[in-house]
Formats: structure tokens, sequence, C-alpha cells
């Protein structure tokens, strides 16, 4: 569990780095895109140091991320931007998962 703990907390900075770095690049006001982009850099930077602190092999580690970050990717970019998946990203996305579930799971 605490494996998935870190993955689950840099997947969070990865996401949200993503969103916030997108929003600043287009942001109309200086003080706010740069707020926003400094954000993201924190954000990301901390999301690669949890990835990398996480107490599993990385090659494993990638398998899981990837899984976790998808369906953090969904959920960022409902909240952030307002777009719900569409079918195929759904159906895409569960088999992302699943093979994610099998890497984490196989011991």
């Amino acid at each position: 569990m605490r494996i998935f703990g870190f993955i689950l907390a840099a997947t969070i900075c990865e996401a949200i780095g993503d969103a916030l770095m997108r929003m600043g690049l287009h942001y109309h006001v200086m003080p706010g895109r740069l707020a926003m982009i400094g954000g993201a850099t924190i954000l990301l930077a901390t999301y690669g140091t949890l990835l990398n602190l996480a107490p599993i092999e990385f090659a494993e580690a990638t398998g899981v991320y990837i899984g976790c970050l998808f369906a953090m990717f969904q959920a960022t970019n409902y909240l952030f931007f307002r777009v719900l998946p569409t079918p195929g990203v759904l159906l895409g996305g569960a088999f992302i998962v699943a093979g994610s579930a099998i890497i984490y799971l196989w011991r």
C-alpha cells in the first residue's frame, strides 16, 4: 500500500502540474501566467521525485504509474477543463488500468 501511496501522490502532482502549465501558457495576464507556470514547475519536480522515491523497481513502478496516471488525467481534465472522456478513451483506459493492475498484483 505504501508503494501505491507514492505513485498516487506522483500522479496527482503530474496531472495538476500539467493542467497548470497548459493554463499558464495561455493565460492573458503576466503575473497570473508566471504564478501558474511556477506552480506547475514545482508540482512537476515533485512528481519526478515521488515517482523515483517509490520503494519498488523502476520498471514495475512505471507500469503501475501509467494506469494511475490515466485515471488522474481524466479526473483532472474534467475538474480543470470540464471535458468528459469519450467512450473510446474509457475503453482504452480500461485496458491500461487492467494492465497496471496485473503488473501491481502479480507477485
